[in-house]
């Protein structure tokens, strides 16, 4: 199949509006029209999964970290960087990225761990704001419901665990056409009374220009009136982190120890045990100190995520145990995810989970 119909459903999935600002999401190498018939998954791009997708016949490589964050200005072998992307051109290997946009969806990474860890009644620690966007629009009784089916459709309408939402109110709407009009109702110089429908509803900001279409497309009227507003409601679906419970109340060592085998680590660094039992966990795959004010908050007991540094343990102070379990474990079950979710929509589509190890640490033990 072309690349664009793989990266497209990726894309559905976690759309690259919701990446960081810092992120560099998407296709990094390669061309949309490109043919693949199989793919490399890999939590890190690096020279190795570059020799093994060409030793394997893969014609993309879909990893979790971006090999690419900042712009380049040298092709000259110096870095890794820099020979990692000079390989994939020379050998025609696709490289795709999903990292924060797939981090902060509820399905997404954090997801696998808690799903990994035995939580339930996980939601988002942190969900984001000023992701949604209003539409109200005013359209005649009679097509207002397929108006509201064409919104739907193009994705508007979603409330959490909730679909094809929307208030509707009638009232009588006045219009009067110029000369050069051809109104659907009415005639062009009288002023027209038509009752209609005001129908408003919900969607994400980045459907915007999909769900005017939509909209312009099913309204009857030459002339679409219809109004946008901001909002700045959390999002409850999006965001960093995720929170939920231990089906049975565990001891803190025992906690850790069951975390250090359910994420196959080498090690576990963690503050001070506070004495409490562990009931409420909240976790960040990679990089999650900055959400500690968020766990501590929701009430988690402990915080497993990743890359603490030696002063911010103290952070702590003695109001939840953190616990970090490395960068690379805390996401490494990112790429049977991945795997299953591409699997799941093209089951006849070749998908090979890499063979390399990428994890730059190592524990001398």
């Amino acid at each position: 199949m072309k690349l664009a119909q793989l990266t497209a459903y990726l894309e559905s999935l976690a759309p690259l509006a919701y990446q960081e600002d810092y992120d560099n999401s998407g296709l990094i190498v390669g061309r949309p029209d490109m043919e693949v018939q199989q793919a490399m998954v890999s939590l890190d791009c690096t020279e190795a999964v570059v020799d093994e997708a060409i030793a394997t016949g893969c014609q993309v490589i879909i990893s979790h970290h971006p090999i690419v964050f900042k712009g380049l200005k040298r092709f000259n072998g110096k870095t890794y960087v820099e020979r990692v992307v000079e390989k994939a051109i020379r050998n025609n290997i696709a490289l795709y990225a999903i990292h924060t946009n797939l981090d902060n969806m509820m399905t997404g990474v954090n997801a696998r761990i808690c799903e990994t860890l035995g939580l339930t009644n996980t939601r988002i620690l942190a969900p984001k704001q000023n992701l949604l966007k209003k539409l109200v629009t005013y359209v005649p009784v009679a097509q207002a419901e397929q108006v509201r089916k064409a919104l739907f459709h193009a994705g508007a309408g979603h409330i959490g665990d909730y679909s094809e939402c929307s208030f509707n109110a009638e009232g009588t709407g006045t219009f009067k056409g110029g000369e050069n009009s051809d109104p659907y109702v009415g005639e062009p110089g009288i002023r027209h009374h038509e009752e209609e429908m005001r129908i408003e509803t919900v969607y994400p900001a980045n459907l915007e220009s999909k769900i005017i279409m939509a909209l312009v497309l099913a309204h009857p009227y030459e002339e679409v009136a219809y109004d946008l507003y901001n909002l700045t409601n959390q999002h409850q679906q999006i965001g960093s982190g995720m929170i939920g419970d231990l089906e049975v109340p565990m001891d803190e060592a025992e906690f850790l120890a069951d975390v250090k085998t359910s994420m196959d680590c080498a090690v576990i660094r963690h503050t001070a045990f506070t004495g409490k039992q562990v009931k409420k966990v909240a976790v960040c795959g990679g990089s999650g100190g900055f959400l500690l004010k968020h766990a501590v908050a929701a009430g988690a007991d402990v915080f497993v995520t990743a890359d603490y540094k030696y002063h911010e343990f103290f952070d702590a102070e003695g109001k939840i145990v953190i616990a970090d379990i490395g960068h690379f474990e805390s996401e490494q079950f990112t790429q049977q995810l991945l795997c299953e979710i591409i699997q799941e929509k093209f089951s006849n589509f070749a998908i090979r989970l890499t063979k390399v190890n990428t994890n730059p640490v190592k524990y001398f033990i």
